[in-house]
């Protein structure tokens, strides 16, 4: 994330009181999108170590803990200022951990049986992302899962053209002010998505056993694989 990273830190910091607010407003298969992620995040522990990457706000992390109340779970991002809502929304929670740093550069010293991550690594070039991958591979438990809900890039220019246009028009007719809507947009100069296929491939290249997009809404996608 290298040149990009100031400049991501700082536009998520600005639009982190913002952010949950105007999830469902962004994400037109939000109900979908969450609970299909957490439905699939299985695992045998009662209190599994649970790893959340780009974590925001805490917004997945907070579904995943009503299905895993008991659960050790680290949340990693960037913004330090969507780190601090989490923090409001985990108060008083002990189980709950908080890294600001760069997940692409940070050396994780622990196992974990699952590892989340949502709206987050499309911010990643291919070449970060396969580098990532790999890393989540290795700090994952034998048997442990990666659940990536996020965005991918149409396979071909005028499927993509399909999934912004789609996208675009139900943005503007949310009930969101024009501010609000241009700032998404500049948000999205930040994305650097790869297409679905891609990803699949790179994740059984890594070693990752029964990949599979197991939900799609034009470019929202739920990504799952396990080691």
């Amino acid at each position: 994330m290298e040149l990009g990273y100031s400049k991501i830190k700082d536009k998520f910091n600005e639009n982190a009181n913002q952010y949950d607010s105007q999830r469902k407003k962004f994400i037109p298969c939000f109900n979908d999108f969450y609970s299909i992620a957490v439905s699939i995040a299985e695992t045998s522990s009662d209190n599994p170590n649970i790893l959340d990457i780009g974590a925001g706000t805490g917004l997945l992390s907070n579904f995943i803990l009503e299905k895993y109340p008991n659960a050790n779970i680290t949340l990693i991002d960037i913004s330090d200022k969507m780190l601090e809502i989490a923090q409001e929304r985990f108060k008083g929670k002990t189980n709950v951990n908080y890294i600001i740093d760069d997940y692409t550069r940070y050396q994780f010293d622990q196992k974990y049986d699952l590892i989340v991550s949502s709206l987050s690594i499309h911010h990643l070039t291919g070449e970060e992302k396969k580098q990532l991958y790999t890393n989540i591979y290795s700090s994952l438990n034998e048997k442990g899962s990666f659940i990536n809900a996020d965005q991918v890039l149409g396979r071909t220019s005028f499927i993509n053209s399909l999934y912004r246009t789609d996208w675009k028009n139900k943005v503007i007719n949310s009930d969101l002010s024009k501010e609000e809507v241009l700032s998404a947009y500049e948000r999205t100069k930040f994305d650097k998505m790869s297409t679905l296929e891609d990803q699949i491939n790179w994740l059984q290249d890594i070693g990752f056993l029964d990949v599979d997009c197991v939900y799609k809404y034009f470019n929202f996608v739920v990504l799952f694989g396990r080691k």
